[in-house]
C-alpha cells in the first residue's frame, strides 16, 4: 500500500496533485478543469483543508456535486480524514475588456445566479458536422477571446439545432478561461419579463445597472422575441451600445437571420450585422448518427448501430426529437426489461417514423394533403392566403421537410417559388401546433394514414 503523504512534511502542491490523480478515475475529464482545477490551496489545520473557488457559484457548484470525492481524495493521500472547508478567492482581476483597476470582486448578488450558463452543456459534448461546423469553430473562437473579435455573435437556426448548447458551451468556457467573469446567459423573453416588472415597481435604475454594468459576457437565446416590442427594442439597443463600448461580449441566437425577423427595429438590426453572423442547418445522416451515439453513452443506453441508422435515416430537421425519441426508447426498454433492438424500435416507434416500406415524395404528401382537406394540389402551390389553403399547405411544407429532407429552399420552388423563410415559418408553426392544437394534430395523424 502507498504510504499517505504527511501534511507536515509535504508540499500542498504534492498533495493536490496527487488528489487531482485519483479524481481524475472518477470525474468527466472537461469538469476537472472547470470545477477542480481552478481550487487553490488556502490553509490546513489537522484534520481540515481550506480551498479557494474563483467565485461564489463555483465554491457552490463544488460543495454540491464534489466535495465527498475530494474528502475522500485527500484522506487517501494523506492518511487522515479530511474535512473540506470551501470560501470564494477575493480577486483583483480585470473584468473582459476592462482598462481600469477594480476594487475586490465580490461573488454576484442571488439574483444573477439563475442568469449563469448551464454547466451540463460544454464544447466537448458538442456533436460537430458539416452543418454546425462553422457556428461551432466561432463559438470556440468567440470563447476564447471574448470581446475581441466576432462581437457580436449572431447564431441562427430552426429550433432544435444546437444554439442554446453552444451558446451555454461559450459561456462555460469563458467562465473556466477567466474564473472572475461575470457571464449571464437568459433568453429574450426574460429580459421583456424583468423590463415590465421593473417598470411596474419603479426599479429602471436597477434594471439598467443589472444589464449593462454587472457582466462582462451576456447571452441571449431567441432575440427575436423583442421585435415589435418597442420598449424591449429601445432599452436592449442602449444596453447593447453600453457593453459593446466597453468590449463586453454579446452573443444572440435566433430562429432566423436579422434581415429577416419581422418587426425588429432597423437599428437593432444593424447593430447584430456589426459582429458575425453564422448559421446552422438541420444535421447530415452521418452527423445525426454521432448525436445518438454520444446521447446513448452520456445516459449510459444501450444502441445497436443499426437501431441509431434507422432512427436518424427517418428523424432529419431536429436534434431535439432525435434524442427524445432515443429517451422513449429507452424508458419501453426498462420496463420491458428487454435491450433496445430494431424491432422494437420499429414497433414501439410506429406513427412518429414511416415503415421501413414507405417512400414519401414532395409529390405523395401534397397529394395526400390535397384529398384529407378537398382541394387540389393546384391550390397548395397557388398564392391564396385564406386559411382553408394556407393551413394546408403549411401541413404539406411540414410534412415534405420532416419526411424528405429536403432543404428550404427547395421546397420553396416546388410551392410556387416561396422564400424559404415562408417554408421555415409553416414548419415552425405546425411543429408548435402538433403539441398544444388537437384538431392540427388529428389532421396530420390522418393525412400520414393516407400515406
Amino acid at each position: 500500500m502507498k504510504e499517505a503523504i504527511s501534511f507536515k512534511n509535504a508540499q500542498w502542491s504534492e498533495i493536490w496533485q496527487a488528489c487531482c490523480r485519483l479524481l481524475e478515475e472518477e470525474v468527466v475529464s472537461n469538469q476537472l478543469q472547470t470545477w477542480i482545477h481552478p481550487l487553490e490551496f488556502s490553509k490546513f489545520s489537522e484534520d481540515k483543508v481550506w480551498l479557494l473557488a474563483p467565485n461564489d457559484f463555483s465554491a457552490r457548484w463544488v460543495r454540491d456535486h464534489y466535495q465527498k470525492k475530494i474528502e475522500s481524495a485527500l484522506s487517501q493521500v494523506t492518511g487522515v480524514s479530511c474535512q473540506l472547508l470551501l470560501s470564494v478567492k477575493p480577486s483583483v482581476e480585470l473584468p473582459l475588456g476592462s482598462s481600469e483597476p477594480l476594487e475586490v470582486v465580490v461573488a454576484p448578488p442571488a439574483k444573477f445566479v439563475h442568469d449563469r450558463p448551464d454547466p451540463r452543456y460544454v464544447f466537448e459534448g458538442f456533436v460537430v458536422g458539416a452543418s454546425n461546423q462553422f457556428a461551432h469553430a466561432t463559438a470556440v473562437a468567440v470563447s476564447e477571446q471574448p470581446g475581441r473579435q466576432y462581437n457580436p455573435l449572431f447564431l441562427y437556426s430552426p429550433p432544435g439545432l444546437g444554439k442554446t448548447h453552444l451558446l451555454h458551451a461559450i459561456g462555460n468556457r469563458i467562465i473556466a478561461h477567466h474564473p472572475a467573469a461575470r457571464v449571464a446567459y437568459l433568453s429574450a423573453e426574460k429580459f421583456v419579463n424583468e423590463l415590465i416588472d421593473s417598470l411596474q415597481h419603479r426599479r429602471m435604475p436597477q434594471f439598467r445597472a443589472k444589464y449593462r454594468d454587472s457582466f462582462d459576457a451576456i447571452l441571449i437565446d431567441d432575440i427575436q422575441f423583442i421585435a415589435g416590442k418597442n420598449t424591449s427594442e429601445e432599452e436592449f439597443f442602449h444596453t447593447f451600445n453600453a457593453l459593446h463600448s466597453l468590449k463586453r461580449q454579446i452573443v444572440v441566437s435566433s430562429d432566423r437571420p436579422p434581415k429577416e425577423i419581422e418587426g425588429l427595429e432597423e437599428r437593432v438590426r444593424t447593430r447584430f450585422e456589426w459582429g458575425l453572423i453564422a448559421d446552422i442547418s438541420p444535421p447530415e445522416i452521418e452527423t445525426r448518427i454521432a448525436i445518438l451515439k454520444a446521447k446513448a453513452e452520456r445516459d449510459d443506453i444501450y444502441l445497436p448501430d443499426d437501431v441509431a441508422t434507422f432512427l436518424a435515416s427517418y428523424i432529419k430537421s431536429n436534434v431535439r426529437e432525435l434524442e427524445g425519441v432515443l429517451i422513449r426508447l429507452q424508458a419501453q426498454a426498462s420496463l420491458s426489461g428487454a435491450e433496445i433492438s430494431l424491432e422494437m424500435a420499429k414497433r414501439d416507434l410506429k406513427g412518429i417514423v414511416p415503415e421501413e416500406s414507405s417512400h414519401y415524395t414532395i409529390e405523395s404528401v401534397q397529394n395526400a394533403v390535397a384529398k384529407h382537406y378537398r382541394i387540389r394540389v393546384q391550390d397548395l402551390k397557388s398564392t391564396s392566403r385564406i386559411r382553408t389553403v394556407s393551413l394546408p399547405r403549411q401541413i404539406a411544407m411540414f410534412l415534405i421537410r420532416k419526411y424528405t429532407g429536403i432543404g428550404f429552399k427547395e421546397i420553396g420552388q416546388v410551392f410556387g417559388g416561396k422564400d424559404h423563410t415562408t417554408i421555415l415559418h409553416a414548419c415552425d408553426k405546425i411543429g408548435s401546433a402538433l403539441e398544444n392544437e388537437g384538431e392540427i394534430r388529428e389532421a396530420v395523424e390522418a393525412i400520414q394514414n393516407l400515406l
